[in-house]
């Protein structure tokens, strides 16, 4: 058995490719339109492992509420650096959810509110503000 990919539903697909290609930096590994399905599939890879792929699946037309379906969980992302990555998201208008106060993890939304943790590579950072005495916003 080989995992594949995960794969989550939109309704903004372009502006969700933007957070993750210019937001997290992932790589668009292809893209399939189905004019028959109505329908488009677009796959990310992760530079360091770009076979374990993101699917969002846009549903041409769909109005479907797919809610905030806090039985899903969230995906989780490496950075080398979660100050730089989260003020990065921060300054394309992303609000960091829970901040990196421990210097480890924070939470964000994408565009179509799918939460993604985000977690420090090798050892927590040392608390810097404005990190440190931000407060929670919203759920993740």
């Amino acid at each position: 058995m080989k995992y594949l990919h995960a794969m989550l539903r939109v309704h903004d697909l372009e502006a969700t490719s933007r957070f993750f290609t210019e937001g997290l930096g992932l790589k668009q590994t292809r893209r399939m339109d189905s004019e028959e399905g109505k329908f488009t599939l677009v796959y990310f890879g992760a530079p360091e492992n770009p076979e374990a792929e993101i699917e969002l699946t846009h549903n041409w037309g769909s109005d479907e509420d797919y809610g905030n379906a806090r039985n899903f969980g969230h995906l989780a992302f490496e950075v080398d650096d979660i100050y730089a990555t989260c003020a990065h998201l921060q300054s394309l208008g992303v609000t960091i959810n829970r901040p990196p106060r421990d210097g480890r993890m924070a939470f964000v939304l994408s565009p179509d509110r799918i939460s993604i943790e985000l977690l420090q590579k090798g050892e927590r950072l040392p608390p810097a503000e404005p990190w440190a005495s931000m407060p929670n916003t919203g759920q993740w």
